[in-house]
């Protein structure tokens, strides 16, 4: 059976900071099968595995840039954070591919979903992290399907910076990729895992209508240069500014069907824009159709908050009296209270940690504030954008 050990911390060291994760989620028997990392941007990539590996020598390792962490200590998000989930036993996988994006995320999901099942045939869950910029990521999904079927859950994210969309970082074994995709594939049969996600923000004025798409690439938003229409609604100059200016403000909601949004507790699913180009062509983080429409949002906190709690009452009325021996998390930095001038997350987390720990006590925790998050929303394995999506691991 995988057993799992989390441990975060925030250190200058990026060595130091490993060592400090490693000995405070596994004692002094460092040996493990698998590492993962989740690390903010100020942190030295390469020296982070190199520790792990150094410690752990017979451990595969991968890992994930991210805009802060979330560990059974709680939240942080400064420059300097690290968190990790450590697994010991041989019931999993690991695969990964390189120069993943929009137009060949679905090819190169089918082959990271090759290399897991090859290893491990009896696969029941997927975590998959991506590249948070120029993906695919429901073509990612169907690529996963085509070999697993839709009864497998995928869950996971997408690799951040410090919100700037400018470039990401995937840490597989010895390596740091700036494009890559890696998948861990559970087998152990004593385990299932629960996903949900929610989000609270509200469409808000008329939408924007895609007049001009090919696969990722938005081309034009009623009839003008998408990033030009998109800025203006925005209120934002389109020549100066980014898509780090538009990522706390500028979500972009697409409706969804009434049966589907009835569970989300929302009528609309959230979209991010983290690449443009020079013409005014955006990057979307899914394909899209010219004829879509695309509202934008508004920041609800209240919603945000009760969303929560109902999120928690239902997977804890799933999970009836069991509690989970390990959450994996990933979650959007524009959710919690606004305060100080900065939206402050600790009690949102507290509220989400609460009901799935034992006496008080997080189980073993592994968070990330990504460009992306995987869940399942009407029983199929779904992309979403600015939630807090959770995955709860239980024992049969």
């Amino acid at each position: 059976m995988l057993e799992f050990f989390s441990a975060s911390t925030r250190m200058v060291n990026s060595r130091n900071a490993i060592s400090e994760c490693m000995e405070a989620a596994l004692g002094a028997n460092k040996a493990c099968d698998l590492v993962i990392v989740n690390a903010t941007i100020g942190h030295d990539y390469q020296a982070l595995i190199d520790q792990v590996r150094e410690l752990a020598p017979e451990a595969r390792v991968v890992g994930a840039s991210c805009c802060g962490i979330v560990g059974r200590e709680g939240v942080s998000e400064s420059m300097k954070d690290v968190a990790i989930m450590a697994v010991r036993g041989k019931e999993l996988a690991v695969a990964h591919v390189d120069g993943i994006n929009g137009r060949n995320a679905y090819a190169k999901a089918v082959e990271l979903a090759r290399q897991l099942k090859a290893a491990q045939p009896a696969i029941n869950m997927v975590l998959f992290l991506a590249s948070g910029i120029d993906i695919a990521n429901d073509r990612c999904v169907a690529g996963f399907e085509a070999v697993f079927g839709p009864e497998v859950t995928i869950f996971g994210a997408t690799s951040s910076d410090n919100m700037r969309g400018v470039v990401s970082y995937q840490m597989v074994d010895g390596q740091v990729f700036e494009h890559a995709a890696w998948a861990v594939g559970f087998a152990d049969p004593t385990l299932r895992v629960d996903t949900q996600a929610t989000h609270g923000f509200l469409a808000t004025g008329e939408p924007l209508t895609v007049t001009q798409a090919e696969g990722t690439r938005l081309i034009q938003l009623d009839g003008k240069p998408a990033w030009q229409a998109y800025a203006e609604r925005l209120g934002l100059d389109p020549l100066t500014a980014t898509c780090g200016d538009s990522i706390p403000v500028g979500a972009l909601a697409e409706k969804l069907p009434e049966a589907l949004a009835t569970e989300y507790g929302n009528g609309h699913i959230l979209r991010v824009v983290t690449k443009r180009d020079a013409d005014g062509t955006m990057h979307y983080p899914t394909e899209i159709q010219a004829g879509t429409q695309l509202w934008l949002t508004v920041r609800d906190e209240a919603r945000i908050f009760s969303d929560m709690d109902r999120m928690m009452e239902q997977m804890a009325a799933r999970a009836g009296a069991g509690k989970p021996v390990a959450v994996f998390h990933a979650d959007c930095l524009a959710r919690g209270r606004f305060l100080f001038n900065r939206v402050m997350k600790e009690e949102l987390v507290s509220r989400m940690q609460f009901p799935l720990s034992t006496e008080g006590v997080p189980p073993p925790w592994l968070g990330m504030y990504g460009f992306g998050e995987f869940a399942r929303l009407g029983g199929t394995n779904t992309y979403h954008n600015y939630t807090t999506a959770l995955y709860a691991l239980y024992r049969k």
